[in-house]
């Protein structure tokens, strides 16, 4: 599982969406079996988070960079 990125850090909000998306066709298609439904929520949870995170960050790193431009 070490090689395997970690889901919080190590994915870019793009390949966080990507994988969002399969996780939510599998669901839709009926393509996961009960096992699996429980670990894949669980990571979506993780990764919707993880986006949260990333665009909170990076609009507080934007209205920084535009209030610098104001002074």
């Amino acid at each position: 599982m070490a090689t395997k990125k970690t889901v919080e850090k190590d994915l870019s909000y793009n390949e966080s969406v990507e994988r969002l998306e399969s996780i939510v066709e599998k669901i839709e298609n009926g393509e996961m079996d009960v096992d699996q439904l429980a670990s894949q929520v669980e990571e979506a949870a993780k990764l919707i988070k993880a986006c949260k995170e990333k665009l909170f960050t990076t609009n507080a790193t934007i209205e920084k960079m535009l209030k610098d431009l104001d002074k």
